[in-house]
C-alpha cells in the first residue's frame, strides 16, 4: 500500500511538499545519495550521516552513491565511505565519468582517442568503455571530455579549448559551478567548462545531474524500482530527479537556503525537505489546506500582498514545508518572488 501524500497539482508541477505515513527509508527501497553536501563536505562526514545511513541500510534499503564529481574512481569513493563506518563497494557508486564515458563511447568508434581533461576517475572510466586517454590536442582524439579535477593546471584546460576550437566533439561530466568543501563553497567543474567556453565557443554534451544520461546510467547499475533521490542542490539532484520522474529529498546540509526552496520553480521543487539525513527515517507530515493557506504541524503559512505570511509555533522545518506550500501554489509554473524575509525569521530559519 502506497502512504505517500502527494502534493502535486495539475501540469504546473509539485504545489506542496508529500507527506508519508511511514518512514521514507520503508517507503523507497533504493536511496540515490548525493555525496558532497549530504554525506561529506570536501573530507569530513556531516553531522547524523553515518548513523541514518546504518539504520537505513539495516532495515533493508539499498543505498547508492551518486555523484557528479568525476575526479576520483568509484573504489576510492567507496574506500572513503567504508573509512566513515559505511560499508561499500564499488558497484554501489556511481559518478558522472561513468555517465559521460558511456555518452562518448555510443558517440565515437570503440578504441578512439579522447582527450581526457579531468582526474583518475575520468580516465579510469573512460578506459572501462574502451577508449584511449590522450591529453594533447594533437593527439587527434575523436572527442574531448572535461571533469572535474582540483589539481588541474592551464595548461590542460588549454589543450581542451584547442580541441574544440578544431571542431572536435566536446564533452562534460558534469557543469556544477561550485562544490562544497570543508573550508567554505570552490569552483566546481562547470566553472572550468566556462574557462574553455569563453576561449573557444559552443557548448559541450553534458552527462551529469540534471541530465537524463546519469538517471540512465544510476537506473542501469543499481536495477532501483522506488528511488528516492537524495540531495543538497535543487539545479543538480532535484533538477535531476524532475527529469527521471522519481521523488527526491531534499537536505539543508549543502549548497541550498531556505530562501531558495521557496522560490525554487517547478522542476527544481523537491517532494520532501529535511535539515540532515536523519528525515530518512521518520514519516513526512502532511501539509493541508486552511483557507487561503496552508499548514503544516502548528504553523500556517500564507501569501500576503508581495510577500509570504506565517503565524503559530512548532518546529522551523514545520513551518518551512508550509511556506513552501504557499511559495509554490502562488507561483505555480513560476518561481515565487514575494518576500520571505520575515516568515523565515519568524519560523527561525
Amino acid at each position: 500500500m502506497d502512504e505517500r501524500i502527494r502534493g502535486r497539482a495539475g501540469g504546473s508541477g509539485r504545489r506542496r511538499p508529500d507527506g508519508s505515513r511511514r518512514a521514507l527509508s520503508e517507503a523507497y527501497d533504493t536511496a540515490l545519495l548525493d555525496l558532497d553536501g549530504v554525506v561529506y563536505a570536501g573530507g569530513q562526514v556531516i553531522a547524523h550521516a553515518v548513523e541514518s545511513l546504518t539504520v537505513a541500510r539495516d532495515g533493508g534499503m539499498h543505498l547508492a552513491y551518486v555523484t557528479n564529481n568525476a575526479a576520483r574512481t568509484p573504489q576510492a569513493v567507496a574506500d572513503q565511505l567504508t573509512g566513515f563506518g559505511l560499508p561499500t563497494g564499488a558497484d554501489d557508486v556511481i559518478t558522472s565519468a561513468q555517465a559521460v564515458a558511456r555518452l562518448i563511447s555510443e558517440q565515437v568508434p570503440a578504441g578512439a582517442r579522447v582527450l581526457a581533461v579531468g582526474g583518475e576517475g575520468l580516465v579510469v572510466a573512460l578506459r572501462e568503455r574502451g577508449l584511449r586517454p590522450v591529453f594533447s590536442a594533437d593527439d587527434e582524439p575523436a572527442a574531448v571530455v572535461q571533469g572535474y579535477d582540483p589539481t588541474l593546471d592551464w595548461g590542460r584546460l588549454a589543450e581542451a579549448a584547442y580541441a574544440v576550437q578544431r571542431g572536435v566533439p566536446w564533452f562534460a561530466s558534469n557543469t556544477d559551478l561550485t562544490i562544497p568543501k570543508e573550508r567554505g563553497i570552490a569552483p566546481g567543474n562547470g566553472a572550468l567548462v566556462e574557462v574553455v567556453r569563453i576561449a573557444a565557443g559552443g557548448t559541450p554534451q553534458v552527462a551529469g545531474k540534471p541530465q537524463p544520461p546519469m538517471h540512465r546510467e544510476t537506473v542501469l547499475r543499481t536495477g532501483a524500482r522506488r528511488p528516492l533521490v537524495i540531495g543538497d542542490r535543487l539545479d543538480t539532484d532535484i533538477e535531476g530527479a524532475f527529469n527521471g520522474g522519481v521523488d527526491a529529498l531534499l537536505v539543508l546540509t549543502g549548497v541550498t537556503t531556505a530562501a531558495e526552496l521557496l522560490a525554487a520553480p517547478p522542476q527544481h521543487r523537491p517532494a520532501y525537505v529535511e535539515a540532515d539525513l536523519r528525515g530518512l527515517l521518520v514519516p513526512q507530515p502532511e501539509v493541508t489546506e486552511d483557507g487561503g493557506g496552508f499548514r503544516c504541524g502548528g504553523w500556517r503559512a500564507e501569501p500576503a500582498g508581495d510577500a509570504l505570511a506565517v503565524t503559530g509555533e512548532g518546529t522551523p522545518l514545520d513551518g518551512l514545508r508550509a511556506l513552501c506550500a504557499a511559495a509554490w501554489t502562488a507561483a505555480g509554473s513560476g518561481s515565487c518572488t514575494a518576500d520571505a524575509g520575515k516568515a523565515l525569521a519568524r519560523i527561525g530559519m
